[in-house]
């Protein structure tokens, strides 16, 4: 099977069985997307859900979170990974869009990395779910199922991200990211993948080495 066959095989079964994904993380605007997307780093997206609803009634906008110490912020996400760097991560985070970016999350790669606790992989996320931009967000799901199809070979995520955007249409990469994330989240989990139920083991690389 050739690398294109692979992919264009992948992507329809993907196409016609689940054809609008969207992203798990609840969120009403491009702030509070970022803040989620910047929780769920190393957490379940389900954790951040339960948390983000009164975060967010805290504070609405960037100003409101930038009027409140990283202390304040940790209350509302204690329960996360890694809760006292991304309570300062948020706090700051929050107060650069108000003195750089006039409170407004940037709609561009160099602008939004430029954020602190803003890495390539969120700012992909939130180019493609907030702004409609042709981005393929990278995350151990997307790394560890594109390996295991034989999509990639790449051995970093920016590796892998530029040999998925060489071969997917830009008018789809941002759904084929939900599609990989999804399909690695509950079919080809980590630990036991669950080859038997997957609709896509024929075009699997690892599937057939079994």
């Amino acid at each position: 099977m050739t690398i294109k066959e692979r992919y264009q095989g992948i992507l329809e079964y993907f196409q016609a069985h689940q054809p609008n994904p969207e992203t798990e993380l609840q969120h009403r605007d491009p702030f509070e997307l970022l803040v989620a997307v910047m929780l769920s780093a190393q957490c379940t997206d389900k954790r951040v859900n339960m948390v983000t609803p009164a975060l967010f009634e805290a504070y609405p906008t960037p100003r409101a979170m930038a009027a409140a110490s990283a202390e304040d912020i940790l209350e509302y996400v204690k329960s996360v990974s890694y809760p006292n760097s991304k309570a300062a991560h948020l706090q700051a985070m929050a107060s650069k869009l108000v003195d750089e970016f006039d409170g407004q999350v940037p709609d561009n790669m160099k602008d939004l990395t430029s954020l602190p606790g803003v890495g390539r992989k969120t700012a992909n996320v939130v180019l493609g779910a907030a702004f409609g931009q042709a981005t393929i967000p990278v995350d151990t799901h997307v790394y560890r199922v594109s390996h295991r199809l034989g999509l990639s070979q790449g051995k970093t995520p920016a590796d892998v991200e530029r040999d998925l955007t060489r071969h997917i249409p830009a008018e789809m990469r941002f759904k084929a990211h939900h599609w990989i994330l999804l399909h690695g989240r509950y079919v080809c989990k980590a630990l036991k993948p669950d080859c038997l139920n997957c609709g896509i083991q024929h075009y699997c690389k690892q599937y057939e080495r079994r």
